[in-house]
């Protein structure tokens, strides 16, 4: 394959690129996911100017490191996880924080009781929304917004970040928790 066009999948992008190197075949795939990831980037960072430069940064390392894609998930996948991860590691630099998941997740039992429906996260207005997101440690509102916004399996979040299943499990159930937590102390202080 020697052109790209918008009618391709991402995997015969990749690989005409990969062939060719071809710039158009890389702005095609920078045209379908540059505004997702910038999204995913503010939602998580919470600044513009900071998401604009993640957003290219994020695109650098998939432009240099495409030959490494392994075709083992969808693309989509994997660039949403170095998107996540890109984000992570900017936020536990700038806060210099230890870990933004514990290491007790590693330690948590097979099956996590989660007694907090998700039907409680999505009856939220989009108000109390921001507010509780907002006010969540950037690794449990990266998680939730993988599971609830993005619609990922358990299995494909503990694959991104390199984790069990069970220690997913435990870290959405603690981090509904946590957002429960601040929910119910930002309505008490409205009434």
């Amino acid at each position: 394959m020697s052109a790209c066009n918008a009618q391709m999948n991402d995997l015969d992008v990749i690989h005409s690129y990969l062939d060719s190197q071809a710039s158009r075949c890389f702005n095609l795939l920078y045209q379908r996911y540059s505004g997702k990831v910038y999204a995913k980037c503010l939602t998580l960072l919470g600044d513009t100017a900071l998401a604009e430069d993640a957003t290219q940064e994020i695109f650098t390392k998939i432009f240099l490191n495409l030959g490494r894609f392994n075709e083992k998930s969808k693309f989509s996948t994997w660039l949403y996880s170095i998107t996540y991860n890109f984000c992570i590691d900017y936020i536990r630099k700038k806060k210099k924080e230890k870990a933004v998941f514990s290491d007790e997740m590693e330690k948590a039992p097979d099956m996590a009781e989660d007694n907090i429906p998700d039907k409680e996260m999505l009856e939220l207005n989009l108000l109390q929304l921001e507010q509780v997101m907002g006010s969540l440690k950037a690794g449990d509102r990266a998680i939730l917004l993988m599971k609830y916004q993005d619609g990922e399996q358990i299995k494909d979040i503990a694959e991104q970040f390199g984790k069990s299943e069970s220690a997913i499990k435990m870290q959405i159930k603690r981090a509904k928790e946590r957002a429960r937590k601040i929910r119910e102390e930002s309505f008490a202080m409205e009434a």
